[in-house]
């Protein structure tokens, strides 16, 4: 596996001398400065790359050029757009970059309730609470319908766990969830937040995949011919939220997406954490079953709860069978003859970083570099054990 570390740019606590130092080859960035849906011009795409390379490093993905809303709406411009999607695409490809990740998350990204959730070794971890996630949308939100989304029980766990939270902890929940992680929106307000959801009152599961799939035969075209893989992130969580669909959450949707357009640039980011999330996701099975179509790997581990929860685990703990995933990883990466990119993902926040508290929540450099070091260390043990 070729060894990246994800970088934010300038503005990134997390420095690229830090990624070299911690033995990485790769950078995965982006254009973090351009608005989304707005052209990546070569001059600016060309800076980045210079810094990375500069470093001694490579710039190996590019995460993400970000998809707009009324693309995955197929409404107002979405045609405009698409082509302004395609010209960036023409000009990462001019710079010599050819891997590009990419998701289909309606309104937001990555979605956690708590960014710095303590654990009992004192480090901090990411984490998806259910219960808080139905009180941020019953009594913050106070979103529409939303007793079809959860149980009368888990309603009732909401309202009692948010009658009791103090107003610190109300206003980290609505943080959390509505200022943007790395990579997603900007901060958002209840009422903007509330208005970008109901764009998707009437969108279906399988009209999202249908508008996925209109997108796909636009831009995989102009891939083939410009040598580029897109390889697309599940959602995270793998489940409905908000009332919103996610529709790249399970062995079945994997499947929708490479039938979508049969095509060597179609492929996917298989992300451990996301699709780990989800119990009924067979992680081995699914890395042998898509094993042509994976171009990119997000190794992390969760810890799931019975009622849907989960938080970030070590890498090497938590719900998720690491050592069959990365000895799954190993054998199609020797079958294919290849070394597929591979990023640590969502380190806890631990030591020094504890201390210094300045880095986007789930990127501390520490935690990452455990990560690494862990996973790196796996995967040699595995490939001398299997040269005996």
């Amino acid at each position: 596996m070729q060894e990246t570390f994800r970088w934010f740019g300038e503005a990134d606590a997390v420095k690229l001398s830090d990624i070299k130092q911690a033995g990485a080859t790769g950078v995965v960035t982006a254009l973090h400065h351009i608005a989304n849906g707005k052209l990546w011009e070569i001059s600016e795409i060309q800076k980045v790359k210079n810094s990375i390379e500069n470093a001694g490093l490579h710039w190996s993905f590019i995460e993400s050029i970000p998809i707009h809303e009324n693309i995955k709406l197929r409404i107002g411009d979405y045609k405009e757009r698409i082509e302004v999607y395609k010209q960036s695409l023409r000009n990462v490809a001019a710079c010599g970059i050819k891997n590009v990740c990419y998701n289909f998350m309606p309104v937001l990204d990555w979605t956690r309730t708590h960014l710095f959730w303590e654990l009992e070794d004192g480090s901090t971890a990411l984490r998806f609470d259910k219960v808080e996630m139905a009180a941020f949308e019953c009594f913050i939100m106070q979103r529409d319908g939303v007793e079809k989304s959860y149980s009368t029980e888990v309603l009732e766990q909401a309202k009692m766990r948010f009658e009791n939270m103090t107003p610190k902890e109300k206003q980290r929940l609505r943080d959390s969830i509505l200022k943007g992680l790395p990579g997603t929106v900007d901060d958002l307000s209840i009422p903007v937040f509330k208005e970008m959801i109901a764009q998707y009152d009437n969108v279906s599961h399988n009209i999202l995949k249908a508008n996925l799939c209109y997108f796909l035969n636009e831009v995989i075209p102009v891939c083939e011919e410009l040598g580029i893989k897109m390889a697309i992130h599940p959602d995270d969580p793998p489940m409905d939220i908000m009332g919103l669909p996610r529709i790249i959450k399970s062995e079945s949707d994997l499947d929708d997406l490479v039938n979508f357009i049969d095509s060597p640039s179609n492929g996917i980011t298989f992300c451990t954490g996301s699709l780990g999330a989800n119990p009924n996701n067979d992680l081995p099975k699914m890395i042998e079953k898509f094993k042509d179509k994976i171009h990119f790997l997000h190794l992390r581990n969760v810890k799931r709860e019975d009622n849907g929860s989960f938080y970030e685990d070590n890498h090497l703990d938590g719900s998720s069978n690491m050592f069959e995933v990365v000895k799954t990883v190993l054998k199609i990466e020797k079958e294919r003859g290849v070394s597929l990119p591979m990023r640590p993902d969502h380190g806890h926040q631990m030591l020094q970083d504890l201390k210094n508290n300045d880095s986007y929540a789930g990127y501390s450099a520490i935690g990452r570099l455990r990560g690494l070091a862990e996973l790196r260390g796996l995967a040699l043990g595995i490939s001398k054990s299997n040269a005996q």
